[in-house]
């Protein structure tokens, strides 16, 4: 009782028993994970058996996929990444964790993305009848039919950025060295074209980043919503607690802003219903109904799947563009080879619209496809959570409860699918063996290849996005000769910066979900 009395009078023996009591259900808690959780014989990085600070310290980098790939490049091709999380790089794995018959659901990392609390989107929802109403009433949206109706839309934005080469290509003919423009940082020019075009096709209007500077604001609002999103979900305490209020305010301020922009963009194009001239991705959303139920979208959800679609469509379709113009600018080879096939395919730059034309164009998808995996836009892992019963992965058996996933920057540079993975190789797509250095890995690459992720989670919007990607770097090729500017860096890695970074022939992200990205440094004429 005397004890008991000094405590409650003396702060200093007060904090320092609350602290000795923490101290102690730390220590437990640690010494529980580092010996009897049932994922102690996993090997992995000490402090990541321990707690999940260690995987949210390289989600704050924007190196968590680079972490990722050097934990199996050290452990094999099963890691423990987490307290409670385990990381595989194997196809086999891809298909248990992401296949359609998969025993396992969304993970609570998503519980950190939802917009707002009345309502999550088809990207957030764990629930997976939830997710396919979801999904249902959004494949009208996305459908090939929709997809070409708008393609006008696409086409119209495209010519726009290509004039934009064209006025720089103008300013500089005077001091320009044979015709060569000053120099252009393709991964702003990506930015806007993308997000001009998601402007277009989900609220009936382009965002007008390309015409305006005054627009381009929300490029960093998009960057800074998903950083967020990416750390808070890495490690759910941060997002529980809002602390990221308190440790990332800048993050968390920009992602408020956000927020605020892509409600307003969804309720002024609310207001218009379904009287428009065009049926844009609101129109469909607006429209359709889930054939199962007959219901559509809340007010609340249409806010939810707009807010996704301007993330996902934007700044993971920009980096495969900006990536693809980073490779063939270090390989000129390709470059070369993709050109004189967009020239020979095509008379006229309007002819290049989606189509059998467009599609014969074999070493196009290929440039494009090798692109994404180097640089794969989400580059870590989608977290899935084991459901009771378990699930057999690669011979483990991986108890209720355990966070499972494989992450595809890893699996698609693991050497057992893709010889010289770090080589930009696009002739490892092409179904002639005489073209094809690693003919008999061609299979193997199709069935790591997962950029857009696979099974009944896979992205939505994957055809959407070959789309846009085909058309515009083939009529920027079919317009345009592009080179590396003189003394500038391609947006590869350097010396000085961390394990992974210093591939100068490597185009570099930053993981925040989707990616973050500057560069390449590109110089353009007009083709001869």
């Amino acid at each position: 009782m005397e004890f008991i009395l000094r405590l409650l009078t003396s702060p200093i023996l007060l904090f320092g028993s609350i602290f000795g009591v923490l101290f102690a259900y730390l220590f437990a808690v640690a010494v529980y994970r580092l010996t009897f959780h049932p994922l102690a014989k996993y090997p992995g990085p000490f402090l990541a058996k321990i707690t999940d600070i260690h995987l949210a310290w390289y989600a704050y980098k924007g190196s968590r996929h680079l972490e990722y790939y050097r934990c199996h490049e050290k452990y094999g091709h099963v890691v423990r990444i987490g307290p409670n999380s385990l990381s595989f790089d194997t196809v086999s794995a891809l298909k248990s964790v992401y296949g359609f018959r998969s025993n396992v659901k969304k993970a609570d990392f998503y519980k950190a993305f939802p917009v707002n609390p009345k309502a999550v989107n088809v990207h957030s929802s764990i629930d997976k009848m939830q997710h396919a109403r979801k999904r249902r009433v959004m494949s009208h949206a996305f459908s090939d039919q929709a997809i070409k109706s708008l393609e006008k839309y696409i086409l119209a934005n495209v010519r726009v950025a290509c004039d934009l080469l064209g006025v720089q290509i103008a300013r500089a003919e005077d001091g320009g060295e044979k015709g060569w423009k000053e120099e252009w940082n393709l991964a702003n020019w990506c930015n806007w074209l993308v997000f001009d075009i998601m402007g277009d096709l989900v609220f009936g209007k382009a965002f007008g980043m390309l015409e305006d500077e005054k627009n381009r604001f929300a490029v960093s609002l998009v960057s800074n919503a998903a950083h967020r999103h990416l750390i808070c979900g890495t490690h759910l305490t941060i997002h529980n607690w809002h602390l990221d209020k308190i440790l990332f305010r800048k993050i968390a301020s920009q992602r408020g802003r956000y927020m605020q922009y892509s409600k307003s963009q969804a309720l002024e194009r609310t207001k218009l219903g379904l009287d428009v001239d065009r049926k844009d991705f609101f129109y469909h959303l607006l429209n359709a109904k889930d054939p199962e139920t007959g219901n559509g979208f809340s007010i609340d959800e249409l806010w939810g799947e707009s807010n996704l679609l301007i993330i996902a469509g934007s700044d993971t379709t920009s980096t495969a563009m900006a990536g693809t113009f980073f490779y063939l600018a270090q390989n000129p080879t390709s470059l070369q080879k993709l050109s004189r096939e967009i020239r020979a395919a095509f008379s006229d730059v309007e002819e290049i619209v989606s189509g059998p034309k467009l599609s014969g164009c074999s070493y196009l998808r290929a440039c494009i496809d090798e692109s994404l995996r180097m640089t794969p836009p989400v580059a870590g892992a989608l977290p899935r959570e084991v459901l009771a019963g378990g699930i057999e992965i690669d011979g483990h058996h991986i108890p209720a409860g355990v966070d499972v996933g494989v992450p595809h920057y890893a699996i698609q540079h693991n050497s057992d699918y893709y010889p010289r993975p770090f080589d930009y190789v696009p002739e490892r797509w092409l179904s002639d063996a005489a073209a094809n250095p690693v003919y008999d890995k061609l299979s193997d690459a199709h069935s790591a290849f997962c950029p857009f992720s696979v099974g009944p989670r896979g992205c939505i919007g994957k055809g959407l996005a070959y789309v846009e990607l085909s058309l515009t770097i083939a009529r920027v090729l079919f317009l345009y000769d592009l080179r590396s500017a003189p003394g500038a860096t391609l947006g590869g890695g350097s010396a000085d910066l961390e394990v992974g970074r210093t591939r100068p022939s490597e185009y570099q992200i930053d993981d925040h979900f989707a990616s973050s990205k500057d560069g390449p440094v590109l110089q353009f004429r007009p083709r001869a």
